[in-house]
């Protein structure tokens, strides 16, 4: 059975800290992406865009919910409540829905932006109060997390249709995590070895961490994310990679386990 692997990416992020000049050429590439909802970055038009883009080139799309911190692009840890959290993410959702409704489009999707994600996956807590907030926005969306993650695990629990990813051009530390972009080490930004990096993961189905070891994972699809100056040198490269060893790309919404 051939195996069916997605491409997705972090569009619609216009801000003081991102440009959005190369989320028309990323669409024409990623299978599903995943929308900046107007709280770390983004607004009405760059949703009305992205959708609209998506829409034309068969591309699904998800919501991208983040703390409301646009000053640090979603990027500092906020401590928040259940209530908060549970609010956060109904507004963002609700708001790209919406716009998405204009268009006779469905948000298929919801993966979280930044610190929520990366605090969630260290914390089961606060896993577990977001993958409940989701599963019962709509039992029908996606769950996009990272493998091997405290998300992933706290998504089971609710027997949602959770989507496993890994990054295309970032590094991973022996537990699973991503390298903090603190680190001169964080980012890949060679093409080559992102689309080496990516390939290998999901022959062996297994992270491979910065210093060699591997750890053994599901992978469903491949973030590439779309504020890096390489974003579309590496969406580029992994793509055709993928493609020329036989994998099937296809929109989250539309993977066999899925449907």
């Amino acid at each position: 059975m051939t195996i069916e692997i997605n491409i997705n990416c972090d569009l619609g992020e216009k801000s003081k800290h991102h440009s959005n000049k190369n989320d028309p050429k990323l669409l024409e590439i990623v299978n599903s992406a995943n929308i900046a909802c107007g709280f770390h970055a983004g607004d009405e038009e760059s949703m009305n865009d992205v959708i609209e883009i998506s829409k034309n080139n068969g591309v699904s799309i998800g919501a991208h919910p983040s703390f409301n911190d646009p000053e640090n692009f979603g990027r500092k840890r906020i401590n928040l409540g259940e209530k908060e959290i549970n609010k956060l993410l109904i507004d963002q959702y609700e708001i790209l829905q919406t716009i998405a409704e204009k268009h006779a489009e469905k948000v298929t999707h919801i993966k979280p932006h930044g610190a929520l994600n990366n605090m969630a996956c260290e914390d089961i807590d606060l896993a577990t109060i977001i993958a409940k907030s989701i599963y019962d926005i709509d039992k029908s969306l996606i769950y996009l997390v990272p493998t091997g993650s405290k998300m992933e695990e706290a998504a089971k629990k609710f027997n949602m249709k959770i989507a496993c990813e890994i990054f295309a051009d970032r590094n991973y530390e022996d537990d699973g995590n991503l390298v903090s972009r603190k680190k001169p080490n964080a980012l890949i930004t060679d093409a080559h070895v992102a689309k080496t990096h990516v390939l290998s993961m999901i022959e062996n189905q297994a992270l491979n961490c910065h210093s060699g070891k591997q750890i053994p994972c599901e992978i469903d699809s491949v973030c590439i994310h779309g504020d890096n100056d390489s974003s579309l040198a590496t969406a580029i490269a992994v793509k055709e990679n993928l493609a020329n060893n036989g994998l099937k790309l296809k929109t989250l919404n539309n993977m066999r386990k899925f449907t």
